[in-house]
């Protein structure tokens, strides 16, 4: 047997809660010879006369009387599933998903904030990312907004939020005789870096700083986060570069010295994909516009 187009199954539920073609026809918004057509084509797919006619309107045979109670369920169950991808569709567009990284970790948190007050239905999903994935999460639209290093697809739009520059991040007590001296603080300290699989645009501006500066280093790599990487110089034997903007997350036991030689100063941009429509990115990207 082929399949049967629900549009039937639907017109014949509906003419067994009428009980009368011409009222049946007009609920369904169809004309009776349609609706009549339409009875005689699921009788030649069942194989079974569904109904008699007469004076009274239609009646229902013993065989029609037991497709009524499976076709009602088979539509109950169509229409549950529409529902349910309605509903589904409506949970997704109520989340926002934000991504940032090292340069933007003072800003976002207050914007967010501040949407979150604005959005109060809005389910916010904060991922910390490198750039490089971020931009590949926003071109297939898993991710709405991103914070990201400069430059990025052209397929993107970008509003540049700050400006931002590697400093070195020094325990407190360093030897004064180092002066600001870089290469003699990295004689004298090794140079953790946090490992270049998870951060690659800062293991690439540490390593471009050292090489513009021909500066040597005995360089150690950390796997962890930034919270990590500052303990290890709190701790009194170590120095890290990160970005200028880490400075109020800094341990009391480090400082951070700007670097007077060379410095690698790049963009961090808002970034979004214009060609996908989301009204929450638009409000928190007003938002944002209204604070920086």
């Amino acid at each position: 047997m082929q399949g049967i187009d629900l549009k039937l199954l639907r017109a014949f539920v509906k003419l067994v809660e009428k009980g009368n073609y011409s009222v049946a026809a007009k609920s369904l918004f169809v004309t009776q010879p349609i609706l009549t057509k339409q009875i005689q084509a699921l009788e030649t797919l069942t194989g079974g006369q569904i109904f008699l006619r007469g004076r009274h309107g239609a009646t229902l045979t013993s065989f029609s009387s037991q497709l009524f109670v499976k076709a009602k369920s088979i539509l109950q169950s169509h229409d549950n599933f529409f529902s349910y991808i309605k509903q589904l569709n409506q949970s997704e567009q109520q989340i926002l998903s934000i991504g940032f990284n090292l340069s933007s970790f003072v800003k976002v948190p207050l914007w967010i904030d501040q949407f979150s007050k604005c959005e109060p239905n809005c389910e916010v999903r904060l991922n910390h990312l490198p750039s490089s994935i971020q931009i590949d999460m926003l071109l297939e639209g898993s991710l709405q907004i991103g914070f990201v290093r400069l430059p990025v697809d052209n397929k993107l739009a970008t509003q540049v939020i700050c400006h931002e520059m590697l400093a070195l991040a020094i325990p407190e007590n360093y030897p004064k005789d180092l002066s600001n001296s870089l290469q003699e603080i990295l004689n004298h300290y090794s140079l953790y870096q946090l490992d270049n699989i998870t951060y690659p645009c800062l293991a690439a501006q540490t390593e471009q700083f050292l090489q513009s500066n021909l500066l040597r280093a005995n360089k150690i790599f950390v796997k962890g986060d930034l919270t990590t990487l500052l303990a290890l110089v709190a701790s009194g034997n170590a120095v890290t570069l990160i970005p200028q903007s880490m400075q109020q997350f800094l341990p009391a036991d480090v400082k951070l010295l700007i670097p007077e030689q060379n410095t690698v100063q790049w963009e961090i941009a808002m970034v979004w994909n214009p060609k996908i429509n989301n009204d929450y990115r638009d409000n928190f990207i007003k938002i944002v516009n209204t604070q920086n």
